[in-house]
């Protein structure tokens, strides 16, 4: 016995020492070219932006080729929706943290068993709200939870307003200044962006580039049909530095352009959801992402194959039924040219993925 736990032990220890000693190898010899990078010429340095280039050309294909096989299975089922393969890896867009989230105060409803229609699109009932048509681009950056937050309340003010603000409250104030929110563009808890909104409030700001509003978000549009074409979003952008002005281009005073919300609150279950956008407006949703979701092109989605690759927020805009099939009208933060422009429907009823645990909103303040 003696013999075996000796013999246990030492090679435990060996094993150990063995994996330190290749630890400080690879860690001195990347410590070793880091410092000879320094001293590279410019032709040096060109020919190791090349190989880094190629070498996230060829993880790009592997994952375009995976995505591909998923595509192609989705379609041979048949089911209540069609897929198609994108060139660009969606998952650094993903960042909604909903493993132990702070919740809010949940909503309760006087009215039980509510005369709903079985379609319902503000689009159509405020056609003047413009921000109820627009679709924004998050880029590579997992803002999707502050992007789902500012969308929703956007069309909130326009709404309550009777469809004369046509305010666009920023994701990008949002992401940089509510640190209690979570990690930026490394992911945050949708109900604390609510609860910011309510406690702090958030500035105006709209699109890259739209300097008519306080702060407009700070990655442009990217190309999603072409990694060669694909130059303006990183790989995985990082979280900026609040700024508490207006950027360069807007004299407006950074105090007369915030926003506020009068409450904030969850809603949970289908027909509340429901209750909450016929009376209010469109609300952020949470669910978990499957990697099937990433070819998503047309139809009624429902998790079909793949791994679970994280949690993402989007703004349900409101539902309808097709072919017998109920499902949730969403807007994606993912540029028009995914999915069905910029758009997709979800199973609705029976809690798909998730999208039906829990959602926000709140009560803009005017």
């Amino acid at each position: 016995m003696k013999t075996t736990l000796f013999i246990f032990a030492f090679l435990f220890v060996s094993s150990l020492a063995h994996f330190y000693r290749e630890n400080w190898e690879h860690k001195n010899g990347f410590m070793e070219r880091f410092h000879k990078m320094k001293k590279w010429s410019p032709e040096q340095i060109q020919k190791f932006k090349n190989k880094m280039k190629l070498l996230h050309r060829r993880e790009r294909q592997r994952i375009s080729h995976s995505y591909d096989k998923i595509a192609k299975t989705v379609n041979s089922l048949k089911t209540t929706w069609k897929a198609t393969t994108y060139k660009k890896d969606y998952k650094p867009s993903l960042g909604a943290i909903i493993d132990g989230a702070i919740s809010l105060p949940e909503k309760q409803f006087k009215t039980k068993n509510a005369n709903l229609p079985d379609n319902y699109d503000p689009r159509e009932q405020y056609p003047k709200c413009e921000s109820l048509k627009e679709v924004r681009d998050q880029a590579n950056c997992g803002s999707c939870w502050a992007f789902g937050a500012v969308e929703a309340m956007s069309d909130r003010i326009c709404i309550k307003s009777g469809q004369t603000l046509q305010t666009r409250v920023s994701a990008q104030n949002l992401l940089t200044c509510c640190t209690s929110c979570g990690s930026g563009c490394h992911g945050g808890e949708p109900s604390l962006a609510w609860k910011y909104w309510k406690t702090t409030g958030i500035s105006t700001g709209g699109l890259y580039g739209d300097n008519t509003t306080c702060q407009p978000y700070f990655l442009p549009p990217c190309v999603h049909h072409s990694y060669d074409t694909n130059k303006d979003c990183p790989p995985k952008a990082e979280t900026p530095k609040c700024k508490t002005d207006c950027s360069e281009g807007n004299k407006e005073d950074y105090s007369s352009q915030m926003t506020y919300g009068e409450s904030a609150y969850s809603i949970s279950g289908e027909e509340n959801i429901m209750k909450e956008i016929y009376e209010n407006g469109p609300v952020e949703g949470t669910f978990i992402v499957y990697e099937d979701f990433m070819t998503y092109k047309s139809g009624i989605y429902q998790h079909v194959i793949g791994d679970y690759l994280g949690g993402h927020d989007i703004k349900i805009l409101g539902w309808g039924v097709e072919d017998g099939i109920k499902y949730w009208i969403c807007v994606n933060s993912w540029n028009e040219g995914w999915g069905d422009k910029g758009y997709f429907k979800i199973k609705r009823g029976n809690n798909e993925c998730g999208i039906e645990n829990i959602a926000y909103a709140g009560i803009p303040k005017l």
